[in-house]
């Protein structure tokens, strides 16, 4: 059930306590059947919670399960990450292997304000846990999530939006208890939604007071959602989970390499600039850029696409440039040309660096009658996120790279 926030008229909050008046007047709402609310906050680094009061996640952790960190893959960007989420596959495997990227076969370009192409189907390879949910029989909704506005493997979420990065918190957070509220036979038992109030204030420094104001607004927000499940008494039945798909790392004009000091950068065929280079340049010019590259710059390591290190586990796709570069944490790519007329793009935060540095990791927080109370655990990889969710709902698991061992400890 597609819908476009900016078409449809929200109910009120006294529109939904008049909501839950009319189920309960009716005989009583019925209870939750296993139900797991997946909330991401964008770019939320994993010691956040110690730069600035946050007593809803807080309050969240000391009665379930909180990770010390959320281990990323590489690329530690934002679409790469989401999609490995649900999914439990590496971005070697699902096909999403940046923010922007090229695709030879299609002779086309994905980026994430290309309508056209996020909400393509093709572009997006495994299975997402609202289609393994929805293969299953299970009713899903997502309020924002990579891949969710496309049809994969022939399926969509029952309910899902078109994205809206300026839709209200308030709105958010209606719709979701709107869901909730309705009768078991429509009810989703997966919800997914998303916040990106933390990567937006972190691109302007990792103690901006942009990031401390966005830390202290999705927390206060959480704080109503959970206000909102407390009214309606399935708190305690519903499975949240409350994580980030990456951190940030501070950069600074004077950490900076200039790839015009080693090619020209118009004949690179550069798809994507920093931190991680991804270039498709002629086959013909294909060997010289790569020896200008390669050792060229001590913080910026260069690869033809079959030598990147395994760790990375980021060789195998098509979709993966041929020559990349990875800059060291906190050193931007660009040219000077770009660079004298704008120096400030480059001071603030910046994610995308390799997945080792503890910058890149983010925050994992479960709550409900399948997880563990009170417990603290080490930090552990986001791929294992997809069986969690699918151990929690009952569900059969597609093939994923993932592992329910590696997590189990969490659940009751």
């Amino acid at each position: 059930m597609r819908a476009s926030f900016r078409k449809k008229v929200h109910l009120s909050r006294l529109g939904l306590v008049l909501v839950y008046l009319v189920i309960a007047g009716c005989g009583g709402r019925s209870r939750l059947e296993p139900t797991v609310l997946l909330i991401s906050l964008d770019g939320f680094r994993w010691d956040y919670q110690q730069k600035v009061a946050t007593p809803n996640l807080d309050r969240l952790a000391e009665t379930g399960v909180q990770a010390k960190a959320l281990i990323p893959v590489f690329p530690t960007k934002t679409f790469p990450n989401h999609y490995t989420i649900v999914t439990g596959l590496y971005p070697e495997n699902h096909g999403i292997v940046a923010n922007t990227m090229f695709d030879p076969v299609m002779s086309d370009t994905f980026m994430l304000d290309k309508r056209e192409a996020v909400s393509d189907g093709r572009w997006y390879g495994g299975e997402p846990i609202w289609v393994t949910a929805e293969k299953q029989g299970r009713i899903s909704a997502c309020l924002f999530w990579a891949g969710s506005e496309a049809e994969i493997n022939g399926s969509r979420p029952t309910y899902w939006y078109e994205y809206d990065h300026n839709l209200p918190h308030v709105d958010r957070v209606n719709q979701v208890l709107s869901w909730l509220d309705l009768p078991a036979d429509r009810r989703p038992q997966l919800i997914c939604m998303y916040f990106p109030d933390t990567d937006d204030g972190g691109h302007l420094g990792t103690s901006s007071p942009a990031v401390i104001e966005a830390i202290q607004r999705v927390d206060s927000t959480l704080g109503i959602l959970f206000d909102g499940l407390v009214q309606r008494d399935i708190m305690e039945e519903l499975n949240i989970i409350v994580l980030s798909d990456h951190g940030m790392a501070d950069i600074d004009p004077e950490r900076m390499i200039f790839l015009d000091d080693y090619i020209d950068p118009r004949q690179a065929g550069i798809i994507d600039w920093s931190p991680l280079l991804g270039m498709w340049p002629p086959e013909e010019l294909r060997n010289d850029i790569y020896s200008a590259l390669k050792n060229a710059h001590p913080r910026l390591q260069v690869y033809r696409r079959n030598e990147v290190p395994d760790r990375f586990h980021y060789s195998t796709h098509y979709r993966i440039p041929p020559i990349i570069g990875i800059a060291n944490e906190g050193w931007s790519i660009a040219t000077r040309d770009y660079y004298d007329r704008d120096s400030t793009h480059y001071r603030g935060g910046a994610h995308g660096y390799d997945n080792r540095y503890p910058s890149m990791r983010g925050i994992f927080i479960a709550r409900g009658p399948a997880f563990e109370n009170g417990m603290q655990i080490g930090a552990f990889q986001n791929l294992h996120i997809y069986h969690l969710v699918a151990e929690v709902l009952d569900l059969e698991p597609a093939p994923n790279d993932g592992s329910l061992d590696s997590v189990k400890v969490v659940l009751d």
